[in-house]
């Protein structure tokens, strides 16, 4: 079993549209069976402004499947549409969850 996680690095006063969009992703992965996304916002982090989503998944290969109809490609675009006008900068991290 893997964690993926997204760490997105907001601009000034853009953390909840970055949150409404993950918001959005997390109820349309879910719909479609990929499994369920914590989107939490920092308290205390590196730096401010920063929204996190957390997805659990079998393996790198059901995560890369994910989204691939055509279908679901189109829906996560649109939610997406103009996210990088909300964020500096993010990075994706992996891990193994051992227990």
């Amino acid at each position: 079993m893997l964690l993926i996680r997204d760490i997105m690095y907001c601009k000034p006063g853009k953390v909840r549209p970055m949150v409404e969009k993950f918001l959005a992703m997390a109820k349309l992965s879910e719909k479609r069976g990929m499994g369920k996304m914590r989107v939490m916002t920092d308290v205390s982090a590196e730096r401010y402004w920063t929204v996190v989503s957390e997805m659990e998944v079998p393996s790198l290969e059901a995560f890369l499947a994910m989204g691939q109809s055509s279908d679901d490609t189109k829906e996560f675009e649109q939610i997406m549409k103009g996210y990088h006008d909300l964020v500096d900068k993010g990075r994706r991290e992996i891990y193994t969850i051992e227990g």
